[in-house]
């Protein structure tokens, strides 16, 4: 009997969906403009966590010793910070190597190749600490500010200089979370756009197929048996929306990366949408069919009185 009426539903909820081809066809461009922006903001968050990764790569913290700085006590101060949870990688550059990388930025600069030679190495070694997150760096920074890590054993102290772009870290911070924010408001503001219209839409569907309604109740339908076409519909609509939006996502995003030949950076978004495309597909199958069925419930308990 559950299969029977299983069956019934999804062919009553078919041949409503074809027989409204109007109705329905607003509901499906509705849903399907709303998937593609939530596709499009994904490969858009995909470009810019690229795009920021690139940038919070080459955000640090140097730390410069005094030449005359034990190596043992910079590679323990190292030992030290790379135990810290806010530490994603420290590495070290002896005396000789930034001297050596002096040399090869000014190797067409005979004067100051010149004085090298006269004055020998000037330089002491350096440590390069990146932090796992941008806002973690203040952490680190209090640390290297400590008087146990910018001495030798509780001697002279060994750092000459630490350099912190604060005001870069800062930036990165609130670009990552206004993004991340705005994102977030479009695509509710979407989706209560799409629930809203797709309500209406199904609404009008409901009161085109009131008297077939009525005669089901007569008859002694259920109210499941009542909902469920008008669900199944709901379903119809998320899954061509869904088909109708990767089908309009894969050549825009081509046409994006044609048009920003030379300037494009980041990840590769026609890679990334092909790499990912199951996953792209599930989400906006859910969100598609999740749209399309609580539009249908909704509208149906409101316009039913069920």
């Amino acid at each position: 009997m559950f299969w029977t009426n299983l069956k019934r539903i999804g062919r009553w909820g078919f041949l409503n969906f074809w027989r409204s081809v109007t109705v329905s066809f607003a509901s499906v461009v509705t849903i399907t403009l709303t998937l593609f922006v939530i596709g499009a903001l994904m490969l858009a968050a995909a470009y810019l966590n690229s795009s920021l990764a690139a940038v919070q790569n080459k955000v640090d913290i140097s730390v410069s010793f005094k030449p005359n700085a034990p190596e043992a006590q910079i590679l323990k101060l190292k030992q030290e910070l790379a135990t810290l949870p806010d530490v994603r990688e420290v590495t070290y550059n002896s005396r000789e190597q930034e001297l050596a990388d002096f040399r090869k930025r000014n190797e067409n600069n005979d004067l100051i190749i010149q004085s090298l030679g006269e004055v020998g190495n000037p330089f002491g070694a350096r440590l390069n600490i990146r932090a796992v997150d941008p806002s973690r760096y203040e952490a680190i920074a209090a640390f290297l500010g400590g008087e146990s890590a910018l001495s030798a054993g509780g001697g002279e102290k060994i750092v000459d200089q630490i350099s912190f772009k604060k005001n870069v870290v800062d930036k990165l911070i609130r670009i990552i979370n206004t993004s991340r924010t705005i994102g977030l408001a479009i695509i509710i503001v979407l989706i209560f756009i799409a629930v809203v219209v797709t309500f209406n839409t199904i609404s009008l569907a409901i009161y085109v197929s009131r008297e077939e309604i009525s005669l089901m109740k007569l008859v002694g339908a259920g109210n499941n048996f009542v909902r469920g076409p008008f669900v199944v519909e709901g379903v119809i609509a998320g899954l061509i929306a869904t088909i109708l939006a990767l089908g309009l996502l894969y050549p825009a995003t081509v046409w994006v990366r044609n048009q920003t030949t030379g300037v494009y950076g980041g990840v590769d978004l026609v890679g990334y949408f092909s790499g990912h495309f199951a996953f792209i597909f599930l989400v906006l199958l859910l969100v598609g069919v999740v749209l399309g069925v609580v539009s249908s419930l909704l509208a149906i308990r409101k316009h039913l009185k069920i």
